[in-house]
């Protein structure tokens, strides 16, 4: 692989890099360390980056991988174990960590590979209402494939216990026409139903608002596209369960970072954490939740 171009971009109020190879695209965002955009060369893209994007100080910008940590969704539906840790007067949807500055340890090109590193290296005193003394790290890497490790390690002395995700937001063709593979027979949580506990009974396809909690997933699920000809594999680590969502119209409609018909084009499927599949961290602990996401002709 040849040395990759690193550019330094400015996208409304926020500092990002975007890094070329000589097949793929990348740009991440030093808030949140979060992945915006992936796409390999003269393909369509593999992560969605919403039309109507904010790019705003302290929010989360809808597109790519949103870190959700040391929480998921809304706090008061994770574990009581989860719940009790946070002592702050205000709990923002999918934890603390969205909206703050990371800092970028490096930029390195090594064995045909790309790799970024950042961290926030003790989260005690510098999240509020967090009183946990925890170090996070995001390492990237970019080569045929694109990985993302989320490490936490205990530094503290207390006991840490954690929901999260990788909140992957992905490009299709039109969710209309996708299928997501690997989630025939397992059970999962129904949101939209009163939080009920259901069976997947076959590949899981479209026709309306999702928002699922899959339970004892497999290691790899794949969204199946007829349309652009693809499989997109999403290949997991530290994981044993996963988010499926699209707002579908009305949601749509009701969010100022999406264009009315933007639920077409995207699928989240989020790499987790949640419900019973949380992490515990004794002290000097730590634990990765990884991805890979990759894609082949149908």
């Amino acid at each position: 692989m040849s040395t990759p171009k690193v550019e330094s971009e400015q996208h409304g109020e926020l500092n990002c890099w975007r890094i070329t190879s000589d097949s793929a695209e990348l740009l991440v965002a030093q808030q949140g360390a979060q992945v915006l955009s992936y796409q390999r060369l003269g393909e369509p893209p593999l992560l969605w980056l919403s039309d109507q994007a904010l790019f705003n100080r302290g929010k989360s910008v809808r597109a790519g991988v949103p870190v959700c940590w040391p929480w998921f969704g809304n706090l008061q539906r994770n574990p009581q174990s989860v719940r009790k840790q946070f002592h702050g007067s205000e709990a923002p949807a999918h934890g603390l960590v969205r909206g703050r500055d990371w800092q970028l340890l490096g930029i390195d090109s090594k064995d045909d590979a790309l790799q970024l590193s950042f961290t926030l290296p003790d989260t005690q005193g510098d999240l509020p209402g967090w009183p946990h003394q925890v170090e996070l790290t995001l390492d990237i890497r970019m080569d045929e494939h694109l990985s993302l490790d989320l490490t936490s390690r205990n530094l503290g002395t207390a006991p840490v216990t954690l929901s999260q995700a990788l909140h992957s937001y992905f490009a299709v063709s039109d969710v209309r026409s996708v299928s997501v593979e690997g989630v025939k027979g397992r059970n999962y949580i129904e949101t939209l139903a009163d939080w009920e506990q259901r069976t997947q009974q076959a590949d899981l396809t479209f026709n309306g608002e999702t928002d699922r909690i899959y339970l004892d997933t497999p290691a790899e699920l794949a969204i199946v596209d007829p349309a652009w000809n693809r499989r997109v594999r999403v290949s997991t680590r530290g994981s044993r369960s996963a988010v499926i969502w699209n707002p579908w119209t009305e949601r749509a409609a009701q969010l100022a970072d999406m264009a009315d018909d933007g639920w077409q084009r995207m699928l989240c499927i989020e790499t987790a954490n949640v419900w019973g599949d949380v992490v515990e961290l004794v002290s000097g602990a730590s634990h990765t939740l990884g991805l890979t996401l990759s894609s082949e002709p149908i």
